[in-house]
């Protein structure tokens, strides 16, 4: 279930706040340790790229985790995004 009144959190901010910051591990040290590049795990942590099936399975391995995790919180994030930016449609009557 989506928030209303906030938007769900990214799960950009979620790595940080959650993993990286209580292990006391920097961005830095934690690309290397993906085989990422700065510049992905960056993005992502800034919210300028989202997570991909790819990198969720990645985050759950390096993580011990679902990476289900990953992909509902991109998902959360997406709809919410999706949402502030969609026009309604009239519905459509069927017929009897």
């Amino acid at each position: 279930m989506l928030p209303k009144k906030r938007p769900p959190t990214h799960p950009g901010q979620m790595l940080l706040k959650e993993f990286l910051e209580p292990k006391e591990m920097t961005q830095k040290e934690f690309a290397q340790h993906l085989g990422w590049t700065y510049a992905r795990l960056n993005e992502i942590i800034n919210q300028h790229r989202g997570i991909s099936a790819e990198s969720a399975l990645t985050l759950a391995d390096a993580l011990k985790m679902e990476p289900e995790f990953w992909l509902n919180l991109q998902r959360d994030w997406d709809l919410w995004q999706a949402m502030k930016k969609h026009k309604s449609v009239k519905t459509i009557k069927y017929a009897a």
